[in-house]
């Protein structure tokens, strides 16, 4: 017996069991539907966090208080470990350096508040985060200098303060009760509901320092931005500015007291959880069809059964064990690869579905499916198929011819 001869027999048969053939299948569309919309979902949210930090710039360095956990009571960033990095003769690869001091608090207006972010800023901020205002103006050194109750809102902040997002230069708003006047809207950078950069507002560094948010050491910061002078500049920013950090804090070869990390390495971190997150939904959604492949043998090993006088009858007339084998084989890999199919269309549509959900809730995730992810899901069905189709095979085929006529 031929492929072609089995396939056509094989749909015969099946035919003749419509329902229990499409409840069998139901199994393998669930199954690879599943995996097909985790892994397009996993790899659109992977998109969305890497686009999201490639968004921030390619020659930008961060650095942060602490190093590792052997390092006890580390010395806190300052002022003056921000100018020396920002000169040219001991940072040569340093174009910019902007200070930061970061808190939450209670910002208000009317009847509406809002607990949000509270950064203290430079002028610097706007060139190293390539930041603009879609309204009035960035904070200036003539703000930094009077420590001006000024405030830059973020579009999430004004919207939900005001209710738009237009306008709204020199109303006045309070933040932690007290008033701040308006200087200008930032630009939407966008982000997820866990690193909103529209969810912010931004007052001058001195005033942050003063009223705001509060530090052991009058002149010490939370975060120093780096600006390297290129993207190619970066690794060798990197170096200057620890060698200048390890001659200021005096510390230990090996023992440094602060991290500096690059957007390289942000992006590895989130395509490592991303990917282990993608992993993880694919394999529970692979369960599903493992339970179908379990289906498929529990339908063959039932169709051998009913068909034992018509495999008695087909070996007394000539047929060979292997036509045996290869006809309920094809049976089980047409059940299996014709559930793949459909559950390819119903992943697309899931992926889809979810896709303009997100959209329409502000959620910058637009599922990726990719090719291999169908041909994946296609060859992974049609070799359940196989795996599950292959005992009720094998035994169909080892029935003896005489056994199997006398079978009632």
């Amino acid at each position: 017996m031929n492929i072609t001869a089995s396939f056509f027999e094989a749909l015969e048969s099946l035919a003749s069991n419509k329902l229990r053939s499409g409840l069998t299948i139901l199994g393998i569309v669930i199954g690879v539907a599943a995996v097909i919309a985790m892994i397009s979902i996993g790899r659109g949210a992977e998109n969305s966090i890497t686009g999201s930090i490639q968004g921030i710039g390619t020659n930008l360095l961060f650095v942060f208080r602490g190093g590792n956990e052997d390092v006890r009571n580390p010395k806190p960033l300052t002022l003056g470990d921000a100018n020396a990095i920002n000169d040219p003769f001991q940072a040569p690869s340093v174009a910019n350096v902007s200070p930061m001091l970061m808190g939450n608090g209670k910002v208000s207006y009317g009847g509406e508040s809002v607990v949000t972010s509270i950064e203290g800023v430079t002028p610097a901020f706007a060139e190293v985060r390539n930041y603009r205002v879609t309204e009035g103006e960035f904070i200036s050194e003539e703000h930094i200098l009077g420590r001006s109750s000024v405030v830059l809102l973020g579009p999430d902040v004004a919207e939900k303060l005001f209710g738009r997002k237009e306008g709204l230069v020199g109303e006045t708003v309070r933040i932690e009760g007290q008033p701040f006047r308006v200087l200008g809207v930032l630009e939407s950078k966008g982000g997820s509901s866990f690193s909103n950069q529209d969810d912010r507002v931004m007052v001058p560094f001195t005033t942050a320092q003063a009223r705001l948010i509060r530090r052991s050491t009058p002149d010490q910061v939370d975060l120093l931005m780096v600006q390297a002078v290129s993207a190619q500049a970066v690794p060798q920013a990197a170096e200057e500015i620890a060698q200048i950090l390890r001659y200021r804090h005096r510390t230990e070869i090996g023992a440094d007291d602060f991290t500096i990390l690059t957007q390289q390495d942000f992006l590895d971190t989130a395509r490592t959880i991303t990917n282990i997150l993608t992993i993880f939904l694919g394999g529970i959604a692979a369960i599903s069809l493992l339970v179908g492949g379990i289906g498929i043998m529990n339908i063959m090993l039932v169709s051998v059964t009913e068909r034992t006088r018509e495999i008695g009858l087909r070996k007394a007339l000539g047929a060979r064990r292997i036509d045996i084998l290869v006809q309920f084989l094809t049976e089980s890999i047409v059940l299996s690869l014709f559930g793949g199919l459909v559950g390819i269309a119903l992943g697309w549509l899931i992926s889809f579905v979810v896709g303009q959900i997100a959209a329409a809730n502000n959620a910058d995730i637009n599922p990726a499916i990719g090719l291999d992810t169908i041909l994946l899901a296609t060859l992974f069905s049609s070799a359940v198929g196989l795996f599950f189709g292959l005992y009720p095979a094998n035994r169909a085929a080892s029935l003896e011819p005489v056994e199997a006529l006398r079978y009632e």
